[in-house]
């Protein structure tokens, strides 16, 4: 047996010192898992917001000078359809309302209604107010707490409903979690199917599973350590989930398809077959697990909290797979050896690394490049056209279901005082000039009415501007943005609808820069595993075809509301701001997933054999298999999240969805193929200046 590189030495030392491997595992797992049950309510429900903006800035001095009645406050809606506040019932029923509020240790405040601000004209709809003091996500999980028993305080035909930002976020939340728990238990069972008839034997179909539960453990201990240390989205939970399962999966696809080649076609001993398999599907995986990390890093310069740990999840749970699959599954493949196709199916294959039905189908595109390639092309470019037409918003009420508190406040609200009621803004400025805020503010089209300023601490007023428009409207970003010219420099706007303005207006200037990032180094990474730019570029821009087709589906489906009664959702005329720029990089993380995999094999062949033809067959025959089967997989699981919950995880599933089906079909399997024949020698060229530059890397064996 030749001599083996860094990785297949690694592999090869994890098979034979198996129990070192195993104790240091179970070390991890362990330790990690104990904590991992309690990460669900460590982690956060909030951190949706633009850390250095204006609004967040207004919020916290809002917070500090005016008994916590920032955009976190806690807002409860009482209505009746036959008593006014006046009414002992309807005052009874305020009152339990503020006992319970005042019950809580987070809550700094409680402000009865008021007559001409809180109390509707014709007296049935009253709000009080709890103001904040704890930040944003304490008070999410503050509206988790009480929004049961302020609802249970409903009497005398009086309802309560707790609402605002932080009672939104707190159902939102529980939606998610209950449809992600669904969606698990229909993906799992899936999964495991679609893992059987790849593999053909129960124990290696147990294999990814195996990755992936030991991932999740870890990376769900890990991320309640980091919630010890900095605030993290509960979305980090749900996505480390997602890509656990989805590259756990992947990974030991493709590694443990190779070792069964090596081990059952090629005759080779137990140990070699492990060395050889980690030398060269081992090294693919590597390269994968770094272009996924690359991708998600460059999310990490969205400067919101929410984004930042959503992208730092992913990138532990991948940490995690990633080394499980260099280190733990080697040894268990050298325990397991021929085992390995313990209770096979009749039909099963163990030996069979080169497919014969994939080899075909490559032969067939190398002879006929254009009948194939260009039908493909065409559908792609056609579900892209739609994307120019794309629009973005924060997400409205639309995205917490019809039945929860926070909705039915939220309508009663805007029946009672006007659709920009609960999208109230707030300026907040020295107090010597808030009359004259006001005044311009009640003279702005946008704005229905101003109150007259509240006095504050440390000399600040503050004012409260309804908008005429509710708070996901267009319209009511456009009247922030005029506010913010017209009103002196010393006057903030903020509220909880400013927050998503400002949000949505540094995710429109991130995305352009994050996609630009993560293709530049996807490309580059692609010449140092491939040694090729052409080949390299091959790769990024037919990744690029998938996902701008995915996002056109996605602007039908969302943004457009075709499918939405079949999927059950209410079309909000947007797609959710985060997508662009969040599912563009997962979505680019997975296409050059496959990519590597299928390259990774094509450059083995060249390297061996130096003829363009063996490699786009031979790349084909040894990936085909192997992508479509984890494709199968992800779609499945994708699409589980697109059956179930609030509308966001509807986005997710069907944007992941599609993209990973039309990459497995169209791209992998279709066009990269057809790119590598019209390209021929010239795919695999190599300038003497970039030989220079770069380590030498080697898929074959």
């Amino acid at each position: 047996m030749s001599a083996l590189g860094p990785i297949g030495r690694l592999g090869r030392w994890s098979a034979v010192h198996a129990r070192t491997v195993f104790l240091l595992w179970a070390v991890v797992v362990v330790g990690l898992g104990i904590l991992a049950p309690r990460v669900e309510h460590a982690l956060s429900g909030a951190g949706w917001e633009d850390s250095g903006s204006e609004s967040v800035a207004a919020r916290e001095l809002i917070q500090q000078n005016f008994a916590g009645n920032s955009s976190s406050a806690l807002m409860v809606v009482l209505q009746s359809d036959d008593l006014t506040v006046g009414d002992p019932a309807f005052a009874a029923t305020i009152d339990r309302t503020e006992a319970i509020l005042r019950s809580d240790d987070r809550v700094a405040s409680v402000t009865p209604p008021q007559e001409g601000a809180t109390i509707s004209a014709d007296g049935r709809t009253a709000i009080v107010m709890a103001g904040s003091a704890e930040g944003p996500m304490e008070m999410v999980r503050a509206a988790d707490d009480l929004k049961g028993e302020l609802r249970d305080a409903s009497t005398g035909g009086v309802s309560v409903n707790l609402t605002g930002a932080s009672g939104m976020w707190s159902d939102f939340n529980e939606a998610n979690r209950e449809a992600m728990v669904r969606s698990e238990l229909i993906s799992w069972p899936v999964t495991l199917a679609i893992l059987v008839l790849a593999f053909g034997a129960l124990v290696a179909a147990g294999l990814p599973l195996l990755l992936t539960i030991l991932g999740l453990a870890s990376s769900a201990g890990a991320l309640f350590i980091a919630s010890q240390m900095f605030e993290v989205s509960i979305w980090a939970m749900n996505f480390a989930l997602m890509f656990a399962l989805a590259l756990g999966i992947d990974y030991a696809l493709f590694i443990v398809a190779r070792f069964r080649g090596s081990l059952f076609g090629s005759g080779r001993p137990v140990l070699d077959a492990v060395g050889e398999t980690m030398d060269t599907a081992g090294k693919a995986v590597l390269f994968s697990g770094i272009t996924v990390l690359i991708s998600l890093s460059a999310v990490m310069l969205v400067p919101s909290p929410a984004f930042r740990s959503m992208a730092l999840g992913i990138m532990i749970s991948v940490t995690f797979i990633l080394v499980a699959t260099l280190t733990l599954l080697p040894a268990v493949l050298g325990k397991l050896g021929p085992k390995v196709d313990k209770f096979a199916l009749p039909w099963a294959h163990s030996g069979e690394h080169r497919s014969k039905r994939f080899a075909a189908w490559a032969e067939r595109l190398w002879r006929r490049p254009l009948l194939y390639g260009v039908p493909a092309l065409v559908a792609l470019v056609a579900l892209s056209i739609p994307v120019l037409n794309l629009t973005t918003g924060m997400p409205s009420i639309k995205v917490v279901p019809a039945e929860d508190s926070s909705r039915t406040g939220y309508e009663q609200v805007t029946a009672a005082f006007g659709p920009g009621a609960p999208g109230t803004l707030q300026l907040v400025g020295p107090a010597d000039g808030m009359q004259e805020a006001a005044e311009l503010a009640a003279a702005d089209p946008g704005i229905a009415r101003a109150l007259p300023p509240q006095p504050g601490e440390g000399g600040l007023a503050l004012v409260q501007a309804v908008p005429t428009t509710g708070p996901s409207d267009p319209a009511t970003g456009d009247t922030i943005d005029r506010l913010r010219g017209t009103l002196p420099g010393d006057v903030m706007v903020g509220g909880a609808a400013a927050e998503n303005h400002d949000l949505a207006a540094v995710l429109e200037t991130y995305t352009p820069i994050v996609i630009g990032i993560v293709l530049v180094l996807g490309f580059l990474l692609l010449i140092v595993a491939l040694q090729a730019p052409i080949v390299a570029a091959i790769g990024v821009l037919t990744s690029l075809l998938a996902t701008g087709a995915a996002f056109g589906v996605a602007t039908l489906i969302f943004q457009d509301g075709h499918l939405s009664g079949l999927l059950g959702f209410e079309s909000q005329g947007f797609l959710n701001a985060w997508g662009p720029v969040f599912f563009f990089a997962m979505i680019f993380a997975i296409s050059m997933d496959y990519t590597v995999f299928l390259l990774s094999s094509a450059k083995e062949h060249w390297d061996r054999s130096h003829d363009a033809k063996e490699a786009a067959i031979g790349g084909m025959a040894h990936s085909g298999r192997v992508i479509l089967a984890a494709a199968a997989v992800m779609v499945a699981v994708f699409f589980t999240f697109a059956l179930s919950g609030p509308l966001p995880p509807k986005e997710m599933g069907v944007i992941l969805g599609v993209a990973v089906l039309l990459d497995a079909l169209l791209v992998r399997l279709l066009l990269v193929p057809v790119a590598l024949r019209l390209a021929g020698r010239w795919a695999w060229w190599r300038p003497e200046w970039l030989h220079r530059v770069l380590p030498e890397v080697r898929f074959g064996h």
